[in-house]
């Protein structure tokens, strides 16, 4: 499997978004399904940047790292300094040393701008632009 199949699999979720109240939208909670979480549990607010990337790369039958937590991605594949499309890119949100982060996939950069595709991207499936500053780290999906 390669880049372009891990681009065609997420790019077939676009739109894919959350839905305000009580309802929850059926196919947020396939991707925690799918990895081995409770769905219906964690319902579609629950923070699923990472859920979808797992859902994504368990489909491709690339290695992922089963955890909730963006920052997992930091360990899964081979770190790369120059990113192509498809590769996994981590960001730190509330400060660089928090737990929290961001996981999605690199589309591409542009004038200090890291342009991802990935979930819960203001609550849905969408390619947004990230400051490079947020950086953590690029990395390529393997088959281990």
């Amino acid at each position: 499997m390669t880049n372009k199949d891990i681009l065609e699999i997420a790019f077939a979720e676009y739109g894919v978004k959350e839905i305000k109240g009580k309802v929850d939208n059926p196919q947020v909670l396939k991707y925690f399904d799918y990895i081995g979480f409770n769905g219906a549990k964690l319902k579609d607010e629950t923070a699923w940047c990472s859920a979808f990337m797992n859902y994504v790369a368990k489909k491709v039958g690339l290695a992922f790292s089963g955890k909730l937590n963006a920052r997992s991605w930091l360990k899964v594949g081979r770190e790369v300094e120059t990113p192509q499309q498809g590769d996994v890119t981590v960001l730190w949100r509330v400060d660089p040393n928090d737990w929290r982060g961001h996981v999605g996939i690199f589309i591409r950069e542009a004038n200090g701008w890291i342009y991802l595709l990935g979930g819960n991207q203001n609550n849905q499936v969408k390619i947004t632009a990230y400051p490079k500053s947020r950086l953590l780290g690029y990395r390529r999906l393997t088959n281990d």
